[in-house]
């Protein structure tokens, strides 16, 4: 994080526009008292700041912005482009995206764009250009925030004008309808183009889906091209900021990570000068910390480690899901102090003052509809005093020697009609994995399958359907040099294109496994298959026929269509090992089996440690060590280190108990 960014940060989007003038005064008084020190302005606010065509109005952020510095609040500025205001939409109504059956979407809400219409990425480089000429000088504006979700929630638009741009797009990559048609096996079903304008965007079709290749390709699209909407914008405040001197102001926008299956992060990463994320519970879910701690030990990952900052989670219930269950007392402040613990050097919320009327009026905020008398209110003022008292910490780094792959290609092309089953699912594999790393205090970085990957010592592949040759090769490359790789099933089966390697499942991975798959035996909705290795272990989802040639078996089938045969195997390559799990196991046999694939590897699975006790360690660039002890449970837990707990400044021994519902955040004696 960038000195410009006050560390730790703390705030929230703020939206004054909602409010008549007389407000913000009050506002800023309030946020000095909560300890805010940024808020994130101007999110929502085209219609605002460009009431019409080609006039600009700054009055309200000149008089907001004026405010914050008296309370001396920071303001990271957005330009509004994922607000479209209704004069934009009336004078382009074409502008509207356009779904893969045809419907056009209305306005009357928000992310009501075309990606590629020329006149929206005309209107949002105007504007963007208009804020960065008015404010890039301005000290108070310490970084930018370029839209907001890029991505969701419409990711796609299957009009003309998009169209029109995917066929650019394919161009660029194939030169030659040969090459695509080959790439897209279009000789099926009689697919061949001859012509370019004969491609369209995937729509909707009789057999329920379109050419699988054809549909890869246009996500990549989709990603590729929502990227330049963020950088055209970045590029002109980046321009903006050079021009006065200040080329050190962060510039960047909010993912949604895990939560947006329409953009792949990993190339946007490259693109920010500091990862920042949203992340919301899944309410109703037990257990959601566990979530949470995947999402930001991920959003560590984007940018290499480096410190980052939660750019919006929520002080208690949201207003969208099915049920929008309320955080209970003391929840808030572990959500927060997690991220903080897995590197986040800023902690924000949506958003300041919960709005009276609109779309999200029941979503909670730090400044609830009941004003100051209310618990959140309390919980949020001292959640300020918290983040203070860790100032030291803005740039401490965490370290892991594990990694879990994550590739949004894989996700896009296994989760298409036409699989073995329809249980087969990207984002249940990589929770299902993490949450035992998790429960057993393994720190987690997640790296793409292309990367580096020699700093580790344990590699865990929960699902890679998808697997390009050179990403095989680097996974061999990676054991063969001493490491641990641990890969479940179906991975490794289609190449880029979504075509089968051919010579045997699966595919490109066999010979890093040591096995082939002859037949794929997936099980039947609520089937268990027994597994020998344990009294009561068993999978679920799928199974395999399975010939070994070189690995060894650990676990069997002792039931299911696969009965007898092997069901979690071992193979040595060179100086390391490969793992093999063609199941989805109970939890505590996965749990069983990534501790044995850990302690091979040499890393620390501690199954003694309470798992409701969430233990994480920051190091700072000089040495010191601090280590975030969040105890999610109802009973006190052991803290198995000594040192002084910043949080209240006392003396901590080893075994010193944490509280149940509480955090002690100790640096740790030298």
């Amino acid at each position: 994080m960038t000195d410009h960014v006050r560390p730790l940060a703390y705030g929230a989007d703020y939206n004054p526009e909602q409010w008549p003038e007389q407000v913000w005064a009050e506002d800023a008084r309030l946020m000095r008292e909560a300890g805010v020190n940024l808020v994130s302005l101007g999110i929502f606010a085209w219609a605002q700041i460009e009431p019409e065509p080609g006039v600009f109005d700054f009055s309200l952020l000149d008089k907001v912005i004026a405010h914050l510095v008296e309370a001396g609040v920071d303001v990271d500025l957005a330009t509004p482009t994922a607000a479209p205001p209704n004069w934009f939409l009336t004078q382009y109504p074409h502008v509207r995206p356009v779904m893969d059956d045809g419907v056009v979407l209305a306005g009357s809400s928000r992310q009501t764009y075309c990606p590629h219409s020329p006149e929206y990425r005309e209107a949002c480089l105007r504007i963007a250009g208009k804020l960065a000429e008015r404010y890039a000088d301005h000290p108070a504006v310490t970084m930018w925030h370029v839209h907001n979700e890029y991505g969701s929630p419409t990711g796609e638009c299957y009009c003309a004008v998009s169209a029109a741009a995917f066929r650019e797009w394919l161009r660029a990559k194939y030169h030659t309808l040969d090459a695509l048609n080959e790439a897209w096996t279009a000789s099926f079903w009689g697919q061949l183009h001859t012509d370019w304008e004969q491609i369209d965007t995937p729509k909707r079709t009789p057999m329920a889906d379109v050419n699988p290749a054809h549909r890869l390709d246009f996500r990549r699209f989709i990603s590729d091209t929502t990227l330049e909407l963020y950088t055209g914008q970045r590029d002109v405040i980046k321009a903006a900021l050079a021009a006065v001197g200040r080329t050190d102001v962060p510039v960047t926008t909010n993912f949604q990570l895990i939560n947006c299956k329409a953009l792949d992060f990993w190339a946007w990463a490259r693109e920010v000068d500091v990862a920042a994320n949203n992340h919301y519970l899944t309410a109703e879910a037990p257990d959601n910390h566990i979530e949470l701690a995947l999402t930001a030990d991920f959003t560590r990952s984007m940018r290499r480690g480096d410190p980052w900052i939660v750019m919006e989670h929520s002080t208690g219930a949201v207003s969208w899901q099915p049920r929008n269950i309320a955080k209970r007392p003391g929840e808030m402040r572990r959500n927060t102090l997690a991220h903080v613990a897995r590197g986040a050097d800023g902690a924000m919320f949506f958003q300041w003052r919960a709005s009276r009327g609109g779309g999200e009026k029941y979503h909670s905020a730090m400044l609830p509809h009941g004003g100051t008398e209310t618990r959140i209110w309390c919980e949020a003022v001292a959640l300020g005093a918290d983040l203070k008292a860790l100032r030291e910490i803005s740039g401490a780094r965490v370290t892991s020697d594990t990694a879990v792959l994550w590739d949004w290609e894989s996700w896009w092309a296994l989760e298409q009609v036409f699989r073995p089953s329809v249980d087969l699912a990207y984002k249940e594999r990589q929770l299902a994995y993490y949450e035992q790393l998790w429960r057993a205090h393994v720190q987690v970085d997640f790296a793409h399958p292309a990367a580096d990957l020699s700093g580790y010592r344990l590699v865990v592949v929960p699902q890679m359907y998808l697997c390009r040759e050179q990403w095989a090769k680097n996974l061999r490359d990676y054991v063969a040099g001493g490491g641990t790789l641990v890969v479940s099933y179906f991975s490794g089966i289609v190449d880029e294109d979504d075509a089968v390697h051919l010579g045997g499942y699966p595919g490109v991975l066999r010979e890093a496994l040591g096995l082939t798959v002859g037949e794929f035996l997936p099980l039947r909705s609520g089937e268990r298959a027994g597994l020998t290795g344990g009294d009561e272990s068993y999978g679920t989802v799928w199974s395999e026929e399975i010939e070994l040639h070189g690995a060894e078996t650990v676990y069997r089938f002792s039931g299911g269509p696969a009965a007898g045969g092997p069901a979690v195997t071992r193979n040595r390559v060179e100086d390391g090992t490969v793992w093999y799990v063609a199941t989805s196991p109970d939890a505590a046999t996965l749990r069983e089996i990534l501790r044995a694939a850990a302690e091979g590897a040499g890393v620390a699975f501690d199954t003694e440690t309470p798992d409701t006790l969430e233990l994480v360690e920051r190091q700072s660039a000089e040495g010191t060590r601090y280590l975030f002890a969040i105890n999610h449970g109802e009973q006190a837990a052991l803290i198995p280190a000594a040192g002084t707990d910043l949080l209240t400044g006392e003396r901590c021994a080893r075994n010193d108990d944490v509280p149940a519902g509480s955090v002690r955040v100790l640096k740790l004696d030298a």
